[in-house]
This record gives structure tokens, sequence and C-alpha cells, in this order.
């Protein structure tokens, strides 16, 4: 028996040999070469002090292989381990099932904590407080009295314990914030919950935690800060994302809702209600009220702008498009507030009032930023949508390589990072050259790479078709034809079918006009423009297996549909992101003027990627089988096309046309 009781190395082979501790303990466990290669290379990475970049296929078992060598890294007492992830079901999968798989197999030597931001906790002071003022700050308060119910049986005190879900404001009353926080003058520091889970951390040796805390703790120790204690080895599973979370964690994003929320927390005039209310503060509710028409006119002068300049440069904004007509209006209504604070004799206020002048000066902060346009290296657009009746309208800032921010606060702080998804590769071989498009986005330069292909047997399991004979998809007449061959891959099937789309638009579309006949052919139609919840979709799906699932952009990874339920998933046309968006745009110009061509340094790389990750949704285990149809006939028409086939697992490939409709590959 191998156990990481023993002093010695252990020999991370051995343990995930046949045989191995977790071979006994686990009647259904498979061993797979990928798997000790990929253990051994984290393993040597965390010894040898490297960054390594692993793309594992599936099955693999990749939580496995890099969860033994970072139970070895705290059985060795080197240190806390820092593991993140995008989604919460891997998370989950991590916390609840994997990890005290594995601590039961291989000996209870080492701890392991799910880490929450600090907004998950309910703070018992501040709900003291609410409860006090509720006539005051709340039109319907009887979801705090359930919080109250709750607050008094839960030991974990996290938002995701609640039996039922509050509404926003009434979290955010209640929740645990920095800047609200009397820490250990608070009369409730020794039941504080946020401050028992970090205590808890402090003396854990593996943190799992998502993306967004990772970077938000990230930033914060380069300012001499942080939410999570120190580690100095760090995984990160599901990789791919990291890009999309830097560029909205280093970027802007400020809605008219966002003045809505924050005045209507102050004093909201049809309820007569808010922090405002039943005090002597008419002046700053004047003040409130002049800011809520300054804001109203001031995104009103945005959406005006955005409707004429939309089709020219699809809401792209230049320095100062619009007059700051609000900032001044916020600054009023802060130095209002901060004097309101100064003369409050109740404590619990003055820290509530304090929060809401910390708001009003970061949006002063991130308006004034935004319209001067003060980081260089960001693009800066508008968005504007229309949901049900209300109008949102967005100003958005992101950086247009978050490179060099990933490498300064991430990669050039830790000794060793490993980065691993079954998406990280655009090369159809196993050389490190197929990383540099991921390496290049995230500010990786130093690394080692690993590419290690799926166990499962693919040449038996799927078959591709692809459509060669449709036409462009671009054309008029393309969605039509489509639509018709589409039905008869859907009848080969019986359903049991995700159909992904790359835009809401051609969902819609297709979805509509296959309907009545998806009725007609008992094959329920589920789709995501229907505003159902996503975890909802999925249930229903696995639930029944006739069904018909038209997804877009979430939809293409981070759902796992083993067994029957899935056995036939739709390409609709290559993932290629739309050139006009501004983001987009601003990384193919920069990209342009380092004299590359964009389309083969990005939009080709990034959609081999994307179509990856739709393949990979249909084969989740050893006994899945199944078909990807593709109906994007550029993939056989076009000299890059071939490169998306390459880049998948070797399966049976159909090209279907007129002159031929034998395997091709």
């Amino acid at each position: 028996m191998i156990s990481f009781n023993d002093q010695q190395p252990v020999d991370l082979k051995k343990i995930l040999a046949p045989g191995g501790p977790i071979a006994k303990a686990y009647d259904g466990f498979e061993v797979r070469p990928q798997q000790q290669k990929m253990a051994v290379a984290v393993n040597q990475a965390r010894e040898k002090n490297f960054h390594l970049a692993v793309e594992a296929g599936t099955g693999v078992g990749k939580s496995f292989a890099y969860l033994v060598p970072a139970i070895e890294h705290a059985r060795q007492k080197k240190g806390k381990v820092l593991i993140s992830t995008y989604t919460i079901s891997l998370q989950q999968q991590l916390i609840n099932k994997d990890i005290p798989f594995l601590a039961e197999c291989l000996g209870q030597t080492f701890t392991a904590t799910l880490a929450k931001g600090r907004a998950n906790y309910l703070c018992r002071r501040r709900l003291s407080y609410a409860l006090r003022k509720q006539q005051a700050l709340f039109d319907d308060s009887h979801q705090l009295t359930d919080i109250n119910e709750w607050a008094k049986q839960t030991e974990d005190g996290s938002l995701s314990d609640l039996p039922t879900m509050p509404a926003s404001a009434i979290w955010d009353a209640v929740s645990s914030e920095h800047g609200n926080c009397r820490g250990r003058k608070c009369p409730h520091f020794r039941q504080c919950f946020y401050f028992r889970a970090r205590r808890k951390l402090e003396t854990t040796d593996i943190i799992v935690a998502n993306h967004a805390l990772l970077f938000s703790d990230l930033v914060l120790k380069a300012q001499s800060a942080a939410v999570m204690p120190e580690y100095n080895f760090v995984i990160i599973d599901e990789a791919h994302n990291i890009e999309h979370v830097a560029e909205r964690h280093f970027g802007i994003n400020m809605t008219n809702f966002t003045f809505t929320y924050l005045l209507n927390r102050l004093y909201n005039p049809r309820t007569r209600r808010g922090l405002l209310a039943f005090t002597k503060a008419d002046d700053a509710i004047k003040l409130v009220a002049s800011c809520r028409k300054a804001a109203k006119e001031f995104f009103a002068d945005i959406k005006a702008w955005h409707t004429e300049n939309k089709d020219k440069n699809a809401g792209r904004c230049p320095k100062n498009f619009v007059t700051d007509s609000v900032t001044e209006h916020v600054k009023n209504l802060r130095l209002a507030l901060a004097k309101l604070a100064k003369n409050d004799d109740d404590e619990d206020e003055k820290l509530e009032f304090t929060r809401y002048i910390d708001r009003c000066k970061a949006i002063e902060i991130d308006l004034r930023n935004f319209l001067n346009q003060a980081i260089e290296t960001n693009v800066y657009w508008v968005e504007a949508t229309t949901r049900s009746t209300r109008q949102k309208t967005s100003l958005q800032s992101a950086p247009v390589n978050v490179g060099p921010d990933v490498k300064r606060c991430l990669f050039d702080v830790f000794t060793s990072v490993i980065c691993t998804s079954a998406t990280l590769s655009c090369d159809s071989g196993d050389k490190k050259a197929g990383f540099d498009f991921f390496a290049s986005r995230i500010g990786l330069e130093k690394f080692r790479a690993l590419k290690l292909g799926s166990p499962f047997d693919y040449r038996q399991q799927v078959t591709m078709y692809i459509e060669a004979d449709l036409p462009d998809p671009n054309h008029e007449d393309f969605t039509p034809n489509a639509v018709e061959t589409l039905k008869k891959y859907l009848l080969k099937t019986q359903g049991s079918a995700f159909v992904l789309f790359t835009s809401y638009s051609m969902l819609t579309d297709f979805a509509d006009r296959l309907e009545d006949w998806l009725r007609e052919n008992n094959m329920p139609l589920l789709r995501q423009d229907a505003g159902i919840d996503r975890q909802v979709l999925r249930d229903r799906f696995r639930q029944d297996h006739s069904s018909v699932l038209c997804g877009t952009d979430s939809y293409w990874q981070g759902i796992d549909v083993p067994g029957p339920a899935l056995s036939n998933v739709t390409i609709v046309r290559l993932p290629f992101a739309v050139p006009n968006h501004p983001l987009l745009k601003g990384r193919l110009e920069q990209i342009s003027r380092q004299g590359q061509n964009p389309f083969y340094q990005y939009q080709l790389p990034s959609a081999i990627i994307k179509f990856k990750q739709g393949f990979g949704r249909l084969i989740r285990n050893k006994t899945d089988s199944g078909i990807i149809v593709v109906l994007d006939s550029r993939i056989v028409r076009k000299g890059y096309g071939r490169q998306f086939i390459a880049a998948v697992p070797n399966c049976r490939v159909k090209i279907i046309s007129r002159q031929n409709s034998s395997p091709d590959y």
C-alpha cells in the first residue's frame, strides 16, 4: 500500500497504476497512461519550478492528474496550493467528490477548502441593522425575516446555503463587505461567517477557487492586500477561459442600471424607501433626485449617439464622445453623504453611508477614465440592448491584450503555474508551437507544453458528417437549405441533439423554422433564446432523450451530458467571432500594426479552439457514441478548413456531396 503518510517521496505513477491505492479503492477506476504522464509532468513543474501548459483530452482524468501532485505538495509542507476553475460544476466535483475520495484512499494527511468571495457571506451586524431599519429600507421585508431565521441555524452562512435565493437588494443589504466591516471591534466578530471561513483558509493545504476570485486576489496582492491567504503553487483548470475572465477584470463595465440601483438604495421616490428615508436628509434626497435626472439625460445622450453611430463603428467610441453631465452630480452626492456620515452617531449607519460614498467615488473614477480613455491600450465601446420593457445601455472597456497584466500579477510572481484544459492547442501535432496562440494571449512566455490525446476510441465512437454542398453561411440561401439538411440528421438520431450557433439571431431563425416540424416528429425543442435558465434547459435535455437543444456561446463548453441523451452535436457554422465587435476589432488592428495577418494570427486559432470545445460535447465516456454534423461547407472548400478537422480527435469523416459521399478521412 502506497500512502502519503510515508516520509519518502511518492512515485506518482504507482499511485495511478494498476494495483495502486486508487485502483484498490475504486472498482471502476481505469488506468490511463495519459493520466500518469500528466501527473508526472505536473509534479516535475512543481519540483523544478517551471510553468506548464497541458492539453488533456476528454477522458484523461486530468483532475486526479493534478490533484495527486497537489496533495504531495501539501504532504511535504511546501506551502498552500491554489486550484482555480471557471465553472461551479467543476468546483463542486473537486471539493465534494474527487478530493474527499483521494483523501480517503491516500490517507487523511491534508485539508482542502472551497474559497468564496466575501459578498457570498452573511454579515450578522448588517443583518441586525437591516432588521432595525427594515421599514425605511424595504418595501417588502419578508425575505429579511427568512434570512434572520436561517442565520440562527446555518453553520456555513453563505448564499449557497440559503434554501431560497433572496432578491439582490435584500442580500446586498446584509452581505459581508470589506469597506463596511468593523473587524475585531464588531460585537459579532467571533461568530462572523466570513472570518470563520477566512481562518479555515489560513490553515488549509489546498484552496479551490474560481478564476474571478483568483484574479481579484492577484491584483490585491500586487497592492499589498489580499482576499485569500498566501499560496505558492497555482493550478488553473479550464485555463482556456483565462483571457475572457481577465479582460472583464481589467476593464470597465457600467450601465444605466448601475446608477438606478445605487440611487434607489439611497432613496426610491416611488416606494419612499432607502437609506435616506426617515432621516433628516432632505438636502441629500434632493441631490439623489438631481443625480437621477442627470444620469437619465446622460445615458439618453449615449443611447442617441449609439443609435446614430452603431452601423459605422459597432459602438466603438472616441474620447469624450458625449458631454460628462453626471460626474459632478455624483461628486456632490458623495460629499453630502460624507457630511451625513460624519454627523451620525449610529456606527452601523455610518458604515452604510461609507459604502455608498465608496461606490460614488468608484463611479466618478470609472466614468472619467472611460470618457477620457485613460488607458490607451484599452478599447472603449457602447452597447445598447432591450430586454422586455427595460433598455440597458452599457459603457464597456477592456484591454486589447490582457497578456501583460496577467504576466505581471501571475506568471512573474509564481515560479510554477499549471494551465490545463481539453482545448489549449490549435495544432494537430504534439508540438509546443500549437500552444503559442493560447500562451500569447495570457502573457505566458517561458513554459513547457504537454499535449495528451483522449484514451477514447473516436474512430469507433464518432462519425463526422460534413455537408459540402450547402451555400456559404453568409449567403441568403444558407439558412433554408441548412434547416432542411439538419432535419435528416435529427431523424437519424431521433433528436438527442445539441445544435450549436454563433449568434442569437441565427439560433432564433433556425428554431422558428424547425419548431413545427420538431413538434410533428415528437422532438421537444429547447431554445436558449426563450429566457430559460441554463441549468433548467440542461436538466430537461437530460431527462428527455429525444430533445433538440439550440444554444449559443455557453453551450459550446462546460456542459456535460454523458450517455444516450446526447448523440448528435451539430455545428451550424464555424465559430469565427464577429469581426465588427469593438474589442475584437481592436485586437485585429493591433495585430495588423505589428505586421501580422489578423485572420491567421487570431481569428482562425480562436475558432479552432472553440470548434474543439463544441466537438468535445459529444463523447464524455468510453461507452458514448454519436455523430458530429458540420453544416458550414467552408471546412472543405477553404484551405484553412483542414486545420479544424486535424485539430479534433481522429474520427471517421464523411463528406456529403453530389460528387462524393464516402469517408474521406
